[in-house]
Order: structure tokens, then C-alpha cells, then sequence
């Protein structure tokens, strides 16, 4: 994402947490977390394994983000939903990424 941020000004990504509880266990606690903090420093710690805080607030987002991704069949991450409505699931690298977006 930073790649493509880099190299186009003009496209944006909007991180909606999809924890997958049943594969990673501490997954829901941890993206509580980074979303009561709005923080991408959390966001990154804890994909480099890092240690993060307790939540510190009480939150729907999470469970509302389940269930929208279940409504749109979404069941795995990342998962990226493009402009024309495309989903493709899995990790991109930022060529493929700018090229699937288009001018």
C-alpha cells in the first residue's frame, strides 16, 4: 500500500479490520485495539508481532466489519474491494495493484 501511495497521489486505501479469529485467536483484541486508538503505528506493530495495549474503548466496528464481509463473501485477508466494485483476495504487489485500478 505505501508503494502504490507513493507512486500514485491520487489513489487512497480505507483499512477496514477483518479479524480472523478462528486462524488468529488474539486477532479480535488487537484490532479493538488499533481501532479505539485510530492508529496505523498499532496497525503496524502488530503485523511485525509486536506486543499492543488493551482496547480502551467499547466498539461495534469490528462486529458490524464481520458481517459485512460475510455479506459480501468475503471470508480471508487481505481482501480489496476496487472502485468498479471488483473483490480480489490475497496479497497484490503495487504494479498489479495500479494496474487493476487503471488511470
Amino acid at each position: 500500500m505505501k508503494t502504490v501511495v507513493k507512486e500514485r497521489k491520487d489513489i487512497a486505501f480505507y483499512i477496514i479490520l477483518y479479524p480472523l479469529t478462528s486462524i488468529h485467536p488474539e486477532a479480535y483484541e488487537k484490532s479493538k485495539a488499533i481501532v479505539c486508538e485510530k492508529s496505523l503505528a498499532l496497525l503496524e506493530n502488530a503485523f511485525e508481532k509486536k506486543q499492543l495495549p488493551k482496547a480502551k474503548c467499547e466498539t461495534t466496528v469490528l462486529d458490524e466489519n464481520i458481517k459485512l464481509a460475510q455479506k459480501l463473501g468475503i471470508n480471508g485477508t487481505p481482501a480489496m474491494i476496487f472502485p468498479d466494485g471488483k473483490v480480489i483476495s490475497g496479497m497484490r504487489d503495487a504494479k498489479t495493484i495500479i494496474e487493476t485500478i487503471g488511470k
